[in-house]
């Protein structure tokens, strides 16, 4: 049954982003007062200067989290000369995926050292937070949930008071909703999707491993 929920949310994804693709949302995407994304390694990319490798990842997705160690050890292998930007992407049929997201950008205003940590954190204990584990509980409950387990010991007892007002603030929902529409204007499709230099990936819905990123990113380092 989920299965079928997740065909159907899929088709419904494409759906708009073909309508918006198409002219149907005439709304200018909000404009963020900083580039969409988290620069693993915490130094942004210079264009021109560097292989830009962007990953779209669903923070409660199975094949993000599988694809994350894949392309993290590729570009630590290439060191300086390969950056990656992550961009968050809840998909829908995840029914927490938006709270997770969430969580990511309020971290990042406390402290950009706590995003990847923290989605390192949700990789590693995603199954708890799927659709059907978390069925029956309420939507407060579950962020309760994730603000205990998950955020709270990357960021300290000490900081969640702050984290907990960031988290409803309005800031962070609106971080949230550019991340996803960023994704959609960008034609992804699911999670997870990547990009290499502004180029989307052949097969890009896929979960490449690392010698596949080798061979992917070895001629462009070439190049450099």
């Amino acid at each position: 049954m989920e299965a079928v929920h997740h065909r159907r949310a899929a088709l419904l994804l494409l759906v708009i982003i073909g309508f918006c693709a198409g002219g149907g949302c005439r709304a200018q995407i909000p404009i963020p007062a900083r580039t969409d994304g988290f620069v693993y390694g915490g130094k942004p990319p210079a264009w021109g200067e560097t292989v830009v490798v962007e990953a779209f990842f669903d923070p409660v997705c199975p094949d993000s989290r599988d694809a994350w160690p894949e392309l993290k050890k590729a570009v630590e292998h290439y060191g300086s000369r390969v950056s990656v930007v992550v961009h968050l992407f809840p998909l829908p049929y995840h029914s927490n995926a938006f709270i997770a997201c969430r969580s990511i950008h309020t971290v990042n205003k406390q402290n950009p050292a706590f995003v990847y940590p923290l989605l390192e954190r949700f990789f590693k204990y995603q199954e708890g937070y799927y659709n059907q584990p978390t069925y029956s509980k309420s939507r407060a409950a579950v962020v309760e949930e994730i603000t205990k387990n998950l955020v709270a010991p990357i960021i300290g007892e000490a900081n969640l008071v702050a984290y907990k007002a960031g988290f409803n603030d309005s800031q962070s929902d609106q971080a949230a909703r550019i991340s996803f529409k960023n994704g959609c204007a960008r034609g992804v499709t699911g999670a997870p999707y990547f990009f290499v230099n502004g180029i989307p990936l052949s097969g890009s819905d896929s979960t490449p491993d690392y010698n596949k990123w080798i061979s992917i990113l070895d001629p462009l380092v070439g190049k450099m």
